[in-house]
Protein backbone atom coordinates (compact mmCIF):
# COMPACT_ATOMS: atom_id res chain seq x y z
CA UNK A 1 0.00 0.00 0.00
CA UNK A 2 2.76 2.47 0.91
CA UNK A 3 4.64 1.81 -2.33
CA UNK A 4 1.44 2.11 -4.39
CA UNK A 5 0.48 5.43 -2.79
CA UNK A 6 4.05 6.73 -3.03
CA UNK A 7 4.18 5.87 -6.75
CA UNK A 8 0.92 7.68 -7.43
CA UNK A 9 1.62 10.76 -5.32
CA UNK A 10 5.13 10.97 -6.77
CA UNK A 11 3.62 10.85 -10.27
CA UNK A 12 1.33 13.68 -9.14
CA UNK A 13 4.51 15.77 -8.98
CA UNK A 14 3.81 17.82 -5.88
CA UNK A 15 7.42 19.01 -5.53
CA UNK A 16 7.57 20.33 -9.09
CA UNK A 17 4.08 21.84 -8.92
CA UNK A 18 5.06 23.92 -5.89
CA UNK A 19 8.32 24.97 -7.56
CA UNK A 20 7.34 25.87 -11.13
CA UNK A 21 4.08 27.76 -10.63
CA UNK A 22 5.79 31.14 -11.04
CA UNK A 23 6.99 30.35 -14.58
CA UNK A 24 3.37 29.61 -15.52
CA UNK A 25 1.93 32.71 -13.86
CA UNK A 26 4.45 34.83 -15.77
CA UNK A 27 2.88 33.58 -19.00
CA UNK A 28 -0.77 34.14 -18.02
CA UNK A 29 -2.61 36.99 -19.79
CA UNK A 30 -3.74 38.14 -16.32
CA UNK A 31 -3.15 37.06 -12.73
CA UNK A 32 -6.03 39.14 -11.40
CA UNK A 33 -8.09 36.83 -9.21
CA UNK A 34 -5.92 33.74 -9.78
CA UNK A 35 -6.37 31.92 -6.48
CA UNK A 36 -4.17 28.84 -6.21
CA UNK A 37 -5.99 27.43 -3.17
CA UNK A 38 -9.39 27.58 -4.87
CA UNK A 39 -7.79 26.45 -8.12
CA UNK A 40 -6.40 23.36 -6.43
CA UNK A 41 -9.83 22.61 -4.97
CA UNK A 42 -11.55 22.97 -8.34
CA UNK A 43 -8.95 20.77 -10.03
CA UNK A 44 -9.38 18.12 -7.32
CA UNK A 45 -13.16 18.11 -7.85
CA UNK A 46 -12.68 17.75 -11.60
CA UNK A 47 -10.51 14.70 -10.87
CA UNK A 48 -13.23 12.86 -8.90
CA UNK A 49 -14.79 11.16 -11.97
CA UNK A 50 -11.35 9.94 -12.99
CA UNK A 51 -10.73 8.68 -9.46
CA UNK A 52 -13.93 6.63 -9.67
CA UNK A 53 -12.96 5.24 -13.10
CA UNK A 54 -9.47 4.21 -12.03
CA UNK A 55 -10.62 2.75 -8.71
CA UNK A 56 -13.32 0.63 -10.31
CA UNK A 57 -11.33 -0.44 -13.37
CA UNK A 58 -8.19 -1.22 -11.38
CA UNK A 59 -10.12 -3.70 -9.27
CA UNK A 60 -11.55 -5.31 -12.40
CA UNK A 61 -8.47 -5.29 -14.64
CA UNK A 62 -5.34 -5.51 -12.49
CA UNK A 63 -2.72 -6.01 -15.14
CA UNK A 64 0.65 -4.66 -16.19
CA UNK A 65 -0.11 -1.63 -18.34
CA UNK A 66 -3.21 -0.78 -16.31
CA UNK A 67 -5.44 1.60 -18.26
CA UNK A 68 -3.82 0.61 -21.58
CA UNK A 69 -5.31 -2.87 -21.18
CA UNK A 70 -8.92 -1.79 -20.71
CA UNK A 71 -8.54 1.04 -23.24
CA UNK A 72 -7.28 -1.26 -25.99
CA UNK A 73 -9.86 -3.97 -25.16
CA UNK A 74 -12.72 -1.46 -25.29
CA UNK A 75 -11.68 0.64 -28.29
CA UNK A 76 -9.80 -1.97 -30.31
CA UNK A 77 -6.17 -2.62 -31.10
CA UNK A 78 -5.47 0.17 -33.58
CA UNK A 79 -6.98 3.04 -31.60
CA UNK A 80 -6.03 1.71 -28.17
CA UNK A 81 -2.42 0.96 -29.07
CA UNK A 82 -1.78 4.15 -31.03
CA UNK A 83 -3.32 6.51 -28.47
CA UNK A 84 -1.49 4.80 -25.60
CA UNK A 85 1.87 4.93 -27.39
CA UNK A 86 1.41 8.65 -28.07
CA UNK A 87 -0.34 9.68 -24.86
CA UNK A 88 1.54 7.66 -22.23
CA UNK A 89 4.30 5.32 -23.39
CA UNK A 90 6.25 7.92 -25.37
CA UNK A 91 4.71 11.07 -23.86
CA UNK A 92 6.11 10.22 -20.44
CA UNK A 93 9.60 10.66 -21.87
CA UNK A 94 9.29 14.43 -22.52
CA UNK A 95 7.65 14.70 -19.12
CA UNK A 96 10.65 13.00 -17.55
CA UNK A 97 12.93 15.36 -19.48
CA UNK A 98 10.93 18.28 -18.06
CA UNK A 99 11.23 16.86 -14.54
CA UNK A 100 14.96 16.12 -14.93
CA UNK A 101 15.53 19.79 -15.79
CA UNK A 102 13.26 20.73 -12.89
CA UNK A 103 15.49 18.66 -10.59
CA UNK A 104 18.51 20.62 -11.80
CA UNK A 105 16.59 23.84 -11.19
CA UNK A 106 15.83 22.58 -7.67
CA UNK A 107 19.50 21.75 -6.96
CA UNK A 108 20.64 25.15 -8.22
CA UNK A 109 17.92 27.10 -6.42
CA UNK A 110 18.52 25.31 -3.12
CA UNK A 111 22.26 25.92 -3.40
CA UNK A 112 21.71 29.56 -4.23
CA UNK A 113 19.23 30.00 -1.36
CA UNK A 114 21.75 28.46 1.04
CA UNK A 115 24.38 30.97 -0.03
CA UNK A 116 26.33 29.07 -2.70
CA UNK A 117 26.45 31.69 -5.46
CA UNK A 118 28.43 29.37 -7.76
CA UNK A 119 25.20 27.38 -8.35
CA UNK A 120 23.38 30.31 -9.91
CA UNK A 121 23.90 28.92 -13.42
CA UNK A 122 21.83 25.85 -12.54
CA UNK A 123 19.03 27.91 -10.99
CA UNK A 124 18.50 30.30 -13.90
CA UNK A 125 16.32 29.30 -16.88
CA UNK A 126 18.41 28.54 -19.95
CA UNK A 127 17.20 31.64 -21.80
CA UNK A 128 18.30 34.01 -19.01
CA UNK A 129 21.82 35.54 -19.10
CA UNK A 130 24.07 33.82 -16.60
CA UNK A 131 22.49 30.39 -16.95
CA UNK A 132 24.55 27.30 -17.76
CA UNK A 133 22.58 25.15 -20.25
CA UNK A 134 25.45 22.69 -20.79
CA UNK A 135 25.82 22.03 -17.07
CA UNK A 136 22.04 21.77 -16.74
CA UNK A 137 21.99 19.17 -19.51
CA UNK A 138 24.85 17.15 -18.03
CA UNK A 139 23.33 17.06 -14.55
CA UNK A 140 19.82 16.24 -15.80
CA UNK A 141 21.06 13.50 -18.14
CA UNK A 142 23.36 12.11 -15.44
CA UNK A 143 20.47 11.88 -12.99
CA UNK A 144 18.34 9.95 -15.50
CA UNK A 145 21.25 7.59 -16.25
CA UNK A 146 21.79 6.84 -12.55
CA UNK A 147 18.11 6.16 -11.88
CA UNK A 148 17.71 3.93 -14.91
CA UNK A 149 20.85 2.01 -13.90
CA UNK A 150 19.31 1.42 -10.47
CA UNK A 151 16.09 0.12 -12.05
CA UNK A 152 18.06 -2.19 -14.34
CA UNK A 153 20.41 -3.62 -11.71
CA UNK A 154 18.14 -3.50 -8.63
CA UNK A 155 14.49 -3.14 -9.74
CA UNK A 156 13.08 -3.67 -6.23
CA UNK A 157 15.29 -0.84 -5.02
CA UNK A 158 13.55 1.41 -7.57
CA UNK A 159 10.24 1.01 -5.72
CA UNK A 160 11.81 1.56 -2.31
CA UNK A 161 13.64 4.64 -3.58
CA UNK A 162 10.30 6.23 -4.49
CA UNK A 163 8.80 5.46 -1.07
CA UNK A 164 11.88 6.76 0.73
CA UNK A 165 11.97 9.99 -1.28
CA UNK A 166 8.25 10.48 -0.71
CA UNK A 167 8.48 10.07 3.06
CA UNK A 168 11.43 12.48 3.27
CA UNK A 169 9.62 14.90 0.97
CA UNK A 170 6.40 14.87 3.00
CA UNK A 171 8.36 15.61 6.16
CA UNK A 172 10.09 18.52 4.42
CA UNK A 173 6.78 19.92 3.16
CA UNK A 174 5.46 19.88 6.73
CA UNK A 175 8.60 21.64 7.96
CA UNK A 176 8.35 24.22 5.17
CA UNK A 177 4.68 24.96 5.87
CA UNK A 178 5.33 25.34 9.60
CA UNK A 179 8.34 27.57 8.89
CA UNK A 180 6.33 29.95 6.71
CA UNK A 181 3.41 30.12 9.15
CA UNK A 182 5.66 30.75 12.16
CA UNK A 183 7.65 33.40 10.26
CA UNK A 184 4.41 35.21 9.43
CA UNK A 185 4.14 38.55 7.63
CA UNK A 186 7.18 39.98 9.42
CA UNK A 187 9.40 37.09 8.34
CA UNK A 188 8.28 37.29 4.71
CA UNK A 189 8.74 41.05 4.63
CA UNK A 190 12.21 40.77 6.15
CA UNK A 191 13.24 38.08 3.62
CA UNK A 192 12.10 40.04 0.58
CA UNK A 193 13.58 43.33 1.74
CA UNK A 194 16.92 41.69 2.52
CA UNK A 195 17.22 40.52 -1.10
CA UNK A 196 18.03 44.20 -1.85
CA UNK A 197 16.38 44.17 -5.29
CA UNK A 198 16.23 47.72 -6.68
CA UNK A 199 12.73 49.22 -6.42
CA UNK A 200 11.35 45.90 -5.18
CA UNK A 201 10.25 45.56 -1.56
CA UNK A 202 7.58 43.60 0.21
CA UNK A 203 5.40 46.70 0.45
CA UNK A 204 5.84 47.68 -3.21
CA UNK A 205 4.96 44.17 -4.37
CA UNK A 206 1.84 44.01 -2.20
CA UNK A 207 0.73 47.46 -3.45
CA UNK A 208 1.32 46.49 -7.08
CA UNK A 209 -1.60 44.03 -6.99
CA UNK A 210 -5.07 45.54 -6.86
CA UNK A 211 -7.28 42.73 -8.16
CA UNK A 212 -9.78 40.52 -6.33
CA UNK A 213 -8.80 37.54 -4.18
CA UNK A 214 -10.74 35.22 -6.48
CA UNK A 215 -11.99 35.31 -10.04
CA UNK A 216 -13.41 32.10 -11.50
CA UNK A 217 -12.42 32.73 -15.11
CA UNK A 218 -8.85 33.70 -14.22
CA UNK A 219 -8.47 30.75 -11.85
CA UNK A 220 -9.74 28.35 -14.52
CA UNK A 221 -6.79 29.45 -16.67
CA UNK A 222 -4.61 27.51 -14.21
CA UNK A 223 -6.47 24.21 -14.64
CA UNK A 224 -3.97 22.92 -17.25
CA UNK A 225 -1.20 23.63 -14.76
CA UNK A 226 -2.75 21.38 -12.13
CA UNK A 227 -3.39 18.85 -14.91
CA UNK A 228 0.25 19.04 -16.03
CA UNK A 229 1.62 18.10 -12.64
CA UNK A 230 -0.93 16.84 -10.18
CA UNK A 231 -4.46 15.55 -10.29
CA UNK A 232 -4.87 13.37 -13.42
CA UNK A 233 -1.89 11.14 -12.75
CA UNK A 234 -3.61 8.22 -11.06
CA UNK A 235 -2.32 5.72 -13.60
CA UNK A 236 1.10 5.08 -12.04
CA UNK A 237 0.00 2.46 -9.52
CA UNK A 238 -2.59 0.89 -11.89
CA UNK A 239 0.18 0.54 -14.50
CA UNK A 240 1.82 -2.00 -12.19
CA UNK A 241 -1.56 -3.53 -11.34
CA UNK A 242 -0.41 -7.14 -11.50
CA UNK A 243 2.23 -6.35 -8.86
CA UNK A 244 -0.20 -4.78 -6.37
CA UNK A 245 -1.88 -6.51 -3.48
CA UNK A 246 -5.68 -6.39 -3.45
CA UNK A 247 -6.02 -3.74 -0.74
CA UNK A 248 -3.45 -1.49 -2.41
CA UNK A 249 -5.26 -1.85 -5.74
CA UNK A 250 -8.58 -0.87 -4.15
CA UNK A 251 -7.57 2.14 -2.07
CA UNK A 252 -4.41 3.72 -3.54
CA UNK A 253 -6.22 6.06 -5.96
CA UNK A 254 -8.66 7.72 -3.49
CA UNK A 255 -5.93 8.07 -0.86
CA UNK A 256 -3.55 9.50 -3.47
CA UNK A 257 -6.09 12.14 -4.52
CA UNK A 258 -6.67 13.22 -0.93
CA UNK A 259 -2.97 13.37 -0.10
CA UNK A 260 -2.11 15.27 -3.27
CA UNK A 261 -4.86 17.79 -2.56
CA UNK A 262 -3.58 18.40 0.96
CA UNK A 263 0.10 18.56 0.01
CA UNK A 264 -0.53 21.01 -2.83
CA UNK A 265 -3.21 23.19 -1.25
CA UNK A 266 -1.83 23.66 2.26
CA UNK A 267 1.53 25.08 1.06
CA UNK A 268 -0.24 27.65 -1.14
CA UNK A 269 -2.53 28.50 1.78
CA UNK A 270 0.50 29.02 4.03
CA UNK A 271 1.95 31.48 1.50
CA UNK A 272 -1.31 33.43 1.45
CA UNK A 273 -1.48 33.37 5.25
CA UNK A 274 2.04 34.64 5.86
CA UNK A 275 2.63 36.86 2.87
CA UNK A 276 -0.90 37.90 2.06
CA UNK A 277 -2.76 37.19 -1.17
CA UNK A 278 -1.72 40.46 -2.81
CA UNK A 279 1.98 39.99 -2.15
CA UNK A 280 2.03 36.29 -3.06
CA UNK A 281 0.23 36.83 -6.38
CA UNK A 282 2.47 39.77 -7.28
CA UNK A 283 5.65 37.92 -6.29
CA UNK A 284 4.77 34.75 -8.25
CA UNK A 285 4.19 36.86 -11.36
CA UNK A 286 7.23 39.10 -10.95
CA UNK A 287 9.86 38.27 -13.63
CA UNK A 288 12.82 39.37 -11.51
CA UNK A 289 11.83 37.34 -8.46
CA UNK A 290 10.83 34.23 -10.42
CA UNK A 291 13.64 34.14 -12.98
CA UNK A 292 16.56 35.57 -11.01
CA UNK A 293 15.67 34.54 -7.44
CA UNK A 294 13.69 31.33 -8.08
CA UNK A 295 10.79 32.61 -5.97
CA UNK A 296 8.34 29.84 -5.06
CA UNK A 297 7.00 28.00 -2.01
CA UNK A 298 10.30 26.22 -1.38
CA UNK A 299 12.61 29.22 -1.67
CA UNK A 300 10.25 31.32 0.45
CA UNK A 301 10.37 28.68 3.20
CA UNK A 302 14.16 28.51 2.98
CA UNK A 303 14.37 32.29 2.98
CA UNK A 304 12.31 32.75 6.15
CA UNK A 305 13.81 29.77 8.01
CA UNK A 306 15.58 30.52 11.27
CA UNK A 307 18.70 28.39 10.79
CA UNK A 308 20.82 26.56 8.23
CA UNK A 309 19.71 23.04 9.23
CA UNK A 310 16.06 23.93 8.88
CA UNK A 311 16.71 25.44 5.45
CA UNK A 312 18.73 22.37 4.42
CA UNK A 313 15.88 20.00 5.39
CA UNK A 314 13.46 22.03 3.27
CA UNK A 315 15.85 22.11 0.33
CA UNK A 316 16.53 18.37 0.48
CA UNK A 317 12.78 17.73 0.49
CA UNK A 318 12.32 19.79 -2.67
CA UNK A 319 15.08 17.87 -4.45
CA UNK A 320 14.05 14.35 -3.39
CA UNK A 321 10.37 14.94 -4.22
CA UNK A 322 11.47 15.89 -7.73
CA UNK A 323 13.77 12.87 -7.98
CA UNK A 324 10.84 10.66 -6.91
CA UNK A 325 8.93 11.78 -10.01
CA UNK A 326 11.77 10.55 -12.22
CA UNK A 327 12.04 7.30 -10.28
CA UNK A 328 8.37 6.45 -10.70
CA UNK A 329 8.32 7.49 -14.38
CA UNK A 330 11.10 5.11 -15.29
CA UNK A 331 9.14 2.22 -13.75
CA UNK A 332 5.85 3.27 -15.36
CA UNK A 333 7.22 3.62 -18.91
CA UNK A 334 8.76 0.17 -18.81
CA UNK A 335 5.44 -1.38 -17.71
CA UNK A 336 3.53 0.17 -20.60
CA UNK A 337 6.22 -1.00 -23.01
CA UNK A 338 6.03 -4.49 -21.54
CA UNK A 339 2.25 -4.60 -21.93
CA UNK A 340 2.31 -3.34 -25.52
CA UNK A 341 5.14 -5.70 -26.47
CA UNK A 342 3.28 -8.59 -24.83
CA UNK A 343 0.33 -7.77 -27.13
CA UNK A 344 2.78 -7.98 -30.08
CA UNK A 345 2.17 -4.32 -30.95
CA UNK A 346 5.68 -3.23 -29.98
CA UNK A 347 8.77 -5.31 -30.86
CA UNK A 348 9.09 -8.36 -28.64
CA UNK A 349 12.59 -7.27 -27.56
CA UNK A 350 10.98 -4.54 -25.45
CA UNK A 351 9.30 -7.28 -23.42
CA UNK A 352 12.62 -8.94 -22.66
CA UNK A 353 13.19 -9.23 -18.92
CA UNK A 354 16.74 -10.04 -17.82
CA UNK A 355 16.78 -13.38 -15.97
CA UNK A 356 19.77 -12.11 -13.99
CA UNK A 357 18.38 -8.77 -12.84
CA UNK A 358 14.62 -9.26 -13.30
CA UNK A 359 14.30 -5.96 -15.17
CA UNK A 360 13.22 -4.92 -18.71
CA UNK A 361 16.64 -3.79 -19.89
CA UNK A 362 15.80 -2.92 -23.51
CA UNK A 363 12.73 -0.87 -22.50
CA UNK A 364 14.81 1.08 -19.99
CA UNK A 365 17.56 1.78 -22.53
CA UNK A 366 15.05 3.08 -25.09
CA UNK A 367 13.58 5.34 -22.42
CA UNK A 368 17.09 6.59 -21.58
CA UNK A 369 17.99 7.41 -25.19
CA UNK A 370 14.81 9.36 -26.00
CA UNK A 371 14.70 11.21 -22.66
CA UNK A 372 18.32 12.38 -22.90
CA UNK A 373 17.75 13.70 -26.44
CA UNK A 374 14.67 15.62 -25.28
CA UNK A 375 16.58 17.08 -22.32
CA UNK A 376 19.18 18.38 -24.76
CA UNK A 377 16.59 19.87 -27.12
CA UNK A 378 14.79 21.65 -24.27
CA UNK A 379 18.00 22.89 -22.64
CA UNK A 380 19.80 24.13 -25.74
CA UNK A 381 17.09 25.07 -28.26
CA UNK A 382 14.42 26.55 -25.98
CA UNK A 383 16.20 27.10 -22.70
CA UNK A 384 13.02 26.77 -20.65
CA UNK A 385 11.42 23.94 -18.75
CA UNK A 386 7.99 25.06 -19.96
CA UNK A 387 8.97 24.33 -23.58
CA UNK A 388 8.00 20.71 -22.88
CA UNK A 389 4.59 21.55 -21.39
CA UNK A 390 2.83 21.19 -24.74
CA UNK A 391 3.80 17.53 -25.14
CA UNK A 392 1.66 16.70 -22.08
CA UNK A 393 -1.42 17.59 -24.14
CA UNK A 394 -1.11 14.09 -25.63
CA UNK A 395 -1.87 12.68 -22.18
CA UNK A 396 -4.94 14.89 -21.84
CA UNK A 397 -6.25 13.36 -25.08
CA UNK A 398 -5.31 9.90 -23.82
CA UNK A 399 -7.21 10.34 -20.55
CA UNK A 400 -10.27 11.54 -22.48
CA UNK A 401 -10.25 8.25 -24.41
CA UNK A 402 -9.72 6.30 -21.17
CA UNK A 403 -13.03 7.79 -20.02
CA UNK A 404 -14.70 6.66 -23.25
CA UNK A 405 -13.23 3.18 -22.80
CA UNK A 406 -14.53 2.96 -19.22
CA UNK A 407 -18.02 3.95 -20.41
CA UNK A 408 -17.97 1.25 -23.10
CA UNK A 409 -16.76 -1.30 -20.56
CA UNK A 410 -19.59 -0.32 -18.20
CA UNK A 411 -22.26 -0.66 -20.88
CA UNK A 412 -20.98 -4.04 -22.04
CA UNK A 413 -19.94 -5.76 -18.80
CA UNK A 414 -21.37 -4.03 -15.73
CA UNK A 415 -24.82 -4.33 -14.18
CA UNK A 416 -26.99 -2.32 -11.83
CA UNK A 417 -25.56 0.60 -9.88
CA UNK A 418 -21.97 -0.17 -10.86
CA UNK A 419 -22.91 0.15 -14.51
CA UNK A 420 -24.50 3.56 -14.01
CA UNK A 421 -21.71 4.88 -11.77
CA UNK A 422 -18.86 3.77 -14.04
CA UNK A 423 -20.60 4.98 -17.21
CA UNK A 424 -21.36 8.43 -15.77
CA UNK A 425 -17.84 8.76 -14.34
CA UNK A 426 -16.34 7.77 -17.70
CA UNK A 427 -18.43 10.35 -19.57
CA UNK A 428 -17.55 13.10 -17.09
CA UNK A 429 -13.85 12.19 -17.27
CA UNK A 430 -13.94 12.51 -21.07
CA UNK A 431 -15.62 15.93 -20.82
CA UNK A 432 -13.03 17.18 -18.29
CA UNK A 433 -10.09 16.17 -20.45
CA UNK A 434 -11.67 17.47 -23.63
CA UNK A 435 -11.92 20.83 -21.82
CA UNK A 436 -8.28 20.65 -20.71
CA UNK A 437 -7.17 19.81 -24.26
CA UNK A 438 -9.13 22.83 -25.46
CA UNK A 439 -7.29 24.99 -22.91
CA UNK A 440 -3.91 23.73 -24.15
CA UNK A 441 -4.79 24.58 -27.75
CA UNK A 442 -6.41 27.92 -26.94
CA UNK A 443 -3.42 29.26 -24.99
CA UNK A 444 -0.33 27.79 -26.69
CA UNK A 445 1.93 30.59 -25.41
CA UNK A 446 1.20 29.53 -21.83
CA UNK A 447 1.21 25.78 -22.30
CA UNK A 448 4.29 25.19 -24.42
CA UNK A 449 2.71 25.26 -27.86
CA UNK A 450 5.91 25.04 -29.93
CA UNK A 451 7.35 22.83 -32.70
CA UNK A 452 9.23 20.66 -30.19
CA UNK A 453 6.12 19.74 -28.19
CA UNK A 454 3.53 19.58 -30.96
CA UNK A 455 6.00 17.99 -33.36
CA UNK A 456 6.72 15.26 -30.84
CA UNK A 457 3.00 14.50 -30.49
CA UNK A 458 2.47 14.40 -34.25
CA UNK A 459 5.51 12.22 -34.95
CA UNK A 460 4.72 9.71 -32.19
CA UNK A 461 1.10 9.39 -33.36
CA UNK A 462 2.13 8.76 -36.97
CA UNK A 463 4.79 6.29 -35.83
CA UNK A 464 2.25 4.53 -33.62
CA UNK A 465 -0.33 4.21 -36.41
CA UNK A 466 2.24 2.96 -38.92
CA UNK A 467 3.65 0.55 -36.37
CA UNK A 468 0.25 -1.06 -35.85
CA UNK A 469 -0.37 -1.45 -39.59
CA UNK A 470 3.11 -2.83 -40.24
CA UNK A 471 2.92 -5.20 -37.30
CA UNK A 472 -0.52 -6.46 -38.34
CA UNK A 473 0.65 -7.15 -41.89
CA UNK A 474 3.85 -8.85 -40.73
CA UNK A 475 2.09 -10.99 -38.16
CA UNK A 476 -0.55 -11.96 -40.72
CA UNK A 477 2.21 -13.40 -42.91
CA UNK A 478 3.15 -15.54 -39.89
CA UNK A 479 -0.42 -16.79 -39.58
CA UNK A 480 -1.29 -14.53 -36.61
CA UNK A 481 -4.13 -12.02 -36.36
CA UNK A 482 -3.10 -9.50 -33.69
CA UNK A 483 -6.62 -8.02 -33.70
CA UNK A 484 -7.71 -11.07 -31.72
CA UNK A 485 -5.23 -10.13 -28.99
CA UNK A 486 -7.36 -7.12 -28.08
CA UNK A 487 -10.55 -9.09 -27.55
CA UNK A 488 -9.44 -10.68 -24.28
CA UNK A 489 -7.84 -9.50 -21.04
CA UNK A 490 -4.23 -10.76 -20.99
CA UNK A 491 -3.24 -13.36 -18.38
CA UNK A 492 -1.34 -12.36 -15.23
Amino acid sequence: MLDAIAINVSYMSVGAALALVGFTMLALPTVSGVNLVFGSGIAALLAVPQMIVYTMMSSRVSRTGGDYVWLSRSLGGFLGSTITLTGITLETMPYLALIALSAVFAVGSVGLSLGYSSMEGLALPGNIPGSAPFSQFLLAAGLVIILIAINILKPKLGFKLISTCWIIGMFSVAVAVATIIIAGPAGVENYINNLNIPQTTYASLARSYSGPTFDLNSTLLMMPYFALFTYPWFNAAPSVGSELKRTASKWNVPISLLLAFLVVTIPYASMYYAGGFQFTTAALSNPTLVNNYSFNFWTLAIGVSSNYLQALIIGIGWIVLTVAILAFGIITISRYMLAQAFDRYLPSKLAYVSPKYGSPIVAHLLDLAVTVVLIGLAAFLYGTISSLYGAVMASMIYFAFVGVAATIYAVKKERGGSKVLLAIAGILQSIVFAYLTYQFLTYPRIWGGNPLAYGYIAVTFVVGALLYVITKVRRRSEGLNISLTFKEIPPE
